[in-house]
């Protein structure tokens, strides 16, 4: 590779960085332009380790002969940690080195569980890489860029293709490294800030003060018994059992459109929001159906290994409210506040009182179409802190499909 192709190559790399192409759309761009140039590429591989709730990290994977990039995600588990100390990447962690270069003969197939693979496949030479961050520019355990590359030339890689890949990969591996940070970014938005408070975060909606008046359908649920679960079962039973229920009921919302704003114990506020209200109190209705029946699920796992188990107490109501960054200059919230949200949580918390688990407005009712008539009338009641008293509704479940 001369100069020019260098350079070309290098221009190509920091282009596809600053437009913020994905990682799969830039390994497969520089492997077909280094095969252009001249050096013998049949698989090339880029891991990293990203910041996820779930995911440890991502694998990229190039082939010659396929026509895209193959993506696979890895998890905490004890085989992904297994194949990754059998790995030539664990090598260069461990040793501190960047770079390992290995021909593939019927002798050096036992040094690592790839290389039989990679043989078997026709391929004669790999290299292995490590490009790693400074101190600074290390997020969670996302500390390095490991790559590997793999040719089936009869002469193998020539010292000129690996001191070529020696000076390009570094480029590379910012480039998706920067890939990298913009879906933490998104990631750890919607996680924690919830997924439509995260793209409007991410947007550019961070001042403090912006809201929007909204119409939507506020969904205020929490468990039942909580207080007297916690208190009874053993600590490291709690978490546990907050993540079974929240992943049964926060999945449900998500599932029918619905926006998690807020876990607040084992309480979760969320909202509905659509076109008209008809279509948001149905979809906030039929979520509410779900996640009865995913609660139910839970129950009978939790009850079949002998673990504390309990319901969901839930109320729905709809309204304007102001939807937007509230706090101090240091500690800001994306959430909703005004009245409704006060009443919804109050509506909620008379489920106990009226001892049914499922509780709406007179608002939601009047707005909810075709699922009206499901809706059965539990008496007028006044809510505490709430000026006017309201009658109150919830569902047949005998006729529902839970």
């Amino acid at each position: 590779m001369n100069d020019t192709q260098f350079a070309d190559l290098a221009a190509w790399i920091t282009e596809a960085g600053l437009a913020g192409r994905a990682e799969t759309a830039v390994l497969e761009g520089f492997c077909e332009r280094v095969l252009a140039v001249g050096l013998p590429l049949a698989r090339a591989t880029v891991l990293m380790d990203t910041l996820h709730p779930i995911y440890e990290g991502r694998v990229f994977s190039w082939k010659r002969d396929l026509s895209n990039v193959a993506l696979r995600e890895y998890g905490r588990t004890s085989e992904a940690l297994q194949l990754w100390e059998q790995s030539p990447f664990y090598r260069l962690e461990v040793s501190g080195d960047s770079l390992l270069r290995r021909r593939l003969t019927t002798e050096s197939v036992t040094e690592f569980p790839i290389f039989s693979e990679l043989l078997a496949d026709g391929m004669t030479e790999y290299v292995a890489m490590a490009n790693r961050f400074a101190a600074e520019g290390v997020i969670g355990d996302m500390d390095c860029v490991y790559s590997s590359w793999a040719t089936d030339a009869a002469d193998r890689f020539q010292n000129a293709d690996v001191a070529d890949l020696n000076r390009l990969v570094p480029l590379l591996a910012l480039t998706v490294k920067s890939a990298a940070l913009a879906r933490i970014a998104a990631t750890l938005v919607e996680t924690y800030l919830g997924r439509d408070a995260g793209r409007r975060v991410l947007a550019g909606r961070i001042a403090r003060g912006v809201a929007d008046r909204i119409d939507a359908v506020l969904w205020f649920s929490d468990l039942r018994n909580y207080t007297r679960i916690s208190d009874s079962a053993a600590p490291e039973e709690i978490i546990p059992l907050l993540d079974d229920y929240a992943d049964a009921i926060i999945s449900s919302i998500h599932e029918h459109g619905g926006d998690v704003l807020k876990l607040i114990g084992d309480g979760i506020l969320a909202i509905f929001t659509a076109k008209d209200r008809c279509h948001a109190c149905e979809a906030a209705l039929t979520a509410a159906i779900a996640a009865r029946r995913e609660v139910a699920g839970v129950n009978r796992e939790r009850a079949g290994e002998r673990l504390p188990a309990t319901d969901m107490y839930l109320g729905l109501h709809v309204g304007e409210v102001f939807y937007g960054n509230i706090g101090s200059k240091e500690r800001l919230d994306f959430t909703v506040v005004g009245p409704a949200v006060n009443e919804v949580s109050r509506i909620a918390a008379l489920c106990r009182s009226v001892d049914q688990p499922l509780l709406v407005s007179s608002a939601f009712a009047s707005a909810v179409g075709p699922s009206r008539s499901r809706l059965v009338s539990v008496g007028r009641y006044a809510l505490r802190g709430v000026g006017r008293s309201q009658d109150l509704f919830t569902l047949d479940f005998d006729g529902a499909d839970v």
